[in-house]
């Protein structure tokens, strides 16, 4: 399996997890908040291989 799409596997989970756990303990819980920081972690690293992809493909 590719790099992005264990990350776009792993996005998908914490998205659906960050939601269950906003919805029943609050948004701004801690425990939301740490799964959200990771989300974010991770959305900024599917960027960056994205963008390093896509430059690599238009080199060859």
């Amino acid at each position: 399996m590719r790099k992005i799409d264990m990350l776009l596997e792993r996005i998908e989970f914490l998205r659906n997890e960050m939601a269950k756990v906003a919805f029943k303990k609050g948004f701004t819980s801690k425990e939301s908040i740490i799964i959200s920081q990771e989300l974010d972690k991770l959305l900024n690293l599917y960027d960056s291989v994205l963008l390093n992809e896509t430059k690599n493909s238009e080199h060859n």
